[in-house]
């Protein structure tokens, strides 16, 4: 803005308070000479002599008099936006939304032990739990969604990530499925039983289908469903299969036991590569203090349900950066 000195506000600020040159300038650390070449240049700008004598001092015009306290109003914020950030805030006054994207088996789990936190800690904050029908990171560059939990996709390199904790895919099956009656579940009889598979975009291909194809083996998929809660459901009432992350079961079966539950976890009896659980977001975020309370929240919960991750290494995606 080339017509436009933002400095002169601080200038007319300081000229307005004080209704004196000198005083104006020690204030701002001016000699009296600059403060008086600033304050023609204020008059010439406005149009308006702003400051007239009278006496031995100086009092403001009447235009100058109306624009006292939206002058003061306008330096005060304009270095309040270019001072230096400071992240003490009081989380107990927060008062915001956040959005956070992920399955229907993590929302199932930790929904209400993060609800009991953020009410006890955050009373004024509010979670909006949104479905993830895909792992497009658009969302997060574009700000609809504050964190993301999930597998870090190679799109979302630019992304922050935090890992949370390591999962696996188990084999589901209620209890007394002939899959289950004998010790030793192998590839053949695996792929001879019939599936549900969870998948949000109908891609029913999976690592576990590379390793049985590997073999010369194939799934015969019944089922196909949009989330793991559903095809766990299925399980439950049928002869047909699931494969679930682990973590989802902490819920699932959760109270009475699997056993009670109606359902049986199995190891699947071909080696499938572990997955890693993060929570992800966009650079933006990453300074935000409340945001990264927000993050620290869901660490800890992850953390006390599953202990052991702490301890395994992680190879990717990194720690939080």
């Amino acid at each position: 803005m080339d017509n436009v000195d933002l400095n002169l506000i601080i200038a007319l600020d300081a000229l307005l308070t004080e209704n004196s040159v000198t005083a104006a300038a020690r204030r701002l650390g001016l000699s009296p000479s600059a403060m008086s070449r600033t304050l023609k240049r204020l008059r010439s700008t406005t149009g308006d002599p702003l400051l007239v004598r009278a006496g031995r001092g100086l009092t403001p015009t009447p235009y100058a008099a109306s624009l006292r306290a939206r002058v003061h109003d306008l330096a005060q914020n304009a270095q309040a936006v270019l001072r230096p950030r400071s992240d003490a805030f009081d989380i107990t006054r927060l008062e915001r939304t956040f959005t956070i994207r992920a399955n229907e088996a993590f929302i199932a789990f930790f929904s209400v032990p993060l609800l009991t936190i953020v009410t006890a800690t955050a009373p004024g904050v509010r979670l909006h739990f949104a479905p993830k029908p895909n792992k497009d990171p658009a969302p997060l560059r574009l700000g609809p969604v504050d964190l993301e939990i999930g597998v870090v996709e190679t799109s979302a390199s630019d992304m922050h990530a935090r890992p949370l904790f390591r999962d696996r895919m188990v084999g589901v099956a209620r209890m007394g499925h002939p899959l289950l009656t004998e010790a030793d579940i192998t590839p053949q009889r695996y792929a001879a039983c019939e599936h549900v598979v969870a998948t949000p975009k109908g891609d029913v291909t999976s690592p576990v289908d590379d390793a049985l194809d590997a073999l010369g083996l194939r799934r015969k998929i019944r089922v196909i469903v949009p989330g793991f809660p559903d095809a766990v459901r299925i399980a439950r009432h049928s002869d047909l299969i699931a494969l679930v992350p682990r973590s989802c079961l902490g819920n699932a079966c959760a109270g009475e036991g699997s056993a009670a539950a109606g359902l049986e976890e199995f190891e699947l009896p071909v080696q499938i590569p572990q997955l890693t659980i993060s929570a992800i977001w966009h650079p933006r975020m990453h300074n935000d203090p409340a945001h990264r309370w927000l993050r620290d929240c869901v660490a800890s919960l992850c953390a006390e349900a599953y202990p052991t991750a702490r301890h395994r290494p992680v190879s990717a995606p990194p720690p939080e950066r």
